[in-house]
């Protein structure tokens, strides 16, 4: 077996085995056979064989044929010089997420940039038009307004009421509870909390129990129902309804985080400014908030970014009629609904040039809180 410059540590750090690199290069050719071989057997025997073949066949062949490339591409690296082996080694556990990123998002958003500079069908090159259609049209400007709406009302209130809770919470003796309870709604999804809260707008006739909560009070204060219609139909404030329902749904996201960073104060600083005469109004203000600021933007930055991208709640609830359209649902209305491809990929390119500084800032965030 060849080797180049080998001395007693085990080789200088620009020397390199030959002969493993060719049995290395040898087994990821075997590697990458094996997988394509297993792909077209699920491509073309998947109706030949029973299901729970299939699917046991296609476990082993996944889980087996990443491992095997893991440890090929992994042997390739340790054959080579120390200093190329330090330099690669990390991209073997990374590149396959990185490749996974290109094809998922990278790619996805070229092509949806590309196609925002065509027609409706993408067989006629218009340039910037799709852009100033948007910018131009009134439902664009009325899903802008709401999505401000969305990020004013919806993030805000989102903070503040999990911080209440989280600086409350911690000094019951029924945290745990608590905590859990608040937190339960984060298991649900946007569409079965828009399903749940569907219940809470509805309406039945006067004389019958009204099993939902806003008809309800209504009906035990003297008045009459009114209709789910009656309730979205006031817009813009119609979104508030809607609004309430993502607060329910990221509250507890947000008394978690708080929570966590409350317990990182130390507590000789508490006892300090409450010796010095500080009430707990002023020790909350005061100490509490400054000190966790960098958490408490962080977190109104992360729901900023839900807000904007916010489309399931809205669809389920309205469908973006009575002026609730937010970017997100316009953009299905018009690359799904209205076959519009142009304008449909201007709005998705829009709403991600929105998202991605917030996005930047906090990953700036997380790194200067050495989250990662």
């Amino acid at each position: 077996m060849a080797t180049y410059d080998q001395v007693e540590n085990g080789g200088k750090q620009g020397s390199f085995n030959v002969g493993g690199l060719l049995i290395a290069l040898v087994i990821i050719a075997i590697s990458l056979g094996v997988l394509w071989a297993g792909f077209v057997f699920l491509r073309d025997f998947s109706d030949v064989y029973p299901k729970w073949v299939v699917t046991i066949f296609a476990i082993v062949w996944g889980v087996g044929g990443v491992a095997l490339l893991f440890w090929s591409f992994n042997n390739l690296v340790e054959n080579l010089s120390q200093d190329w082996t330090r330099r690669l080694q990390p991209f073997v556990f990374v590149g396959p997420a990185l490749i996974l990123l290109f094809f998922y998002l990278l790619f996805p958003a070229f092509e949806s940039f590309r196609l925002s500079l065509y027609n409706r069908d993408g067989t006629e090159f218009v340039g910037m038009a799709n852009y100033v259609e948007v910018f131009s049209g009134r439902l664009l400007q009325e899903a802008i307004r709401n999505n401000i709406m969305w990020i004013v009302f919806g993030s805000t209130t989102s903070v503040a009421v999990g911080l209440l809770i989280a600086v409350l919470a911690d000094r019951s003796k029924f945290e745990r509870t608590a905590k859990s309870l608040i937190f339960l709604p984060m298991a649900i999804s946007f569409v079965g909390a828009g399903v749940i809260w569907n219940f809470m707008y509805e309406v039945r006739p006067q004389e019958l129990p009204q099993i939902g909560l806003l008809n309800a009070i209504v009906v035990g204060l003297g008045g009459t129902p009114k209709s789910w219609y009656a309730w979205v139909d006031i817009a813009p404030w119609n979104n508030l309804f809607l609004i309430v329902i993502v607060v329910w749904l990221q509250v507890g996201f947000a008394m978690v985080l708080f929570s966590a960073a409350l317990k990182g104060i130390p507590e000789e600083l508490l006892e300090a400014g409450r010796v010095d005469g500080a009430n707990e109004f002023q020790v909350f203000f005061r100490i509490m908030v400054p000190y966790i600021t960098p958490t408490i933007i962080t977190v109104w930055t992360t729901i900023v970014i839900f807000t904007l991208k916010i489309f399931d709640v809205v669809w389920v609830m309205t469908g973006g009629q009575f002026g609730t359209h937010v970017i997100a649902t316009q953009f299905y209305r018009q690359a799904f609904t209205a076959r519009n491809s142009g304008v449909g990929s201007a709005i998705a390119i829009i709403l991600l040039l929105a998202v991605v500084p917030v996005l930047i800032y906090n990953l700036r965030q997380f790194k200067d809180q050495e989250a990662f």
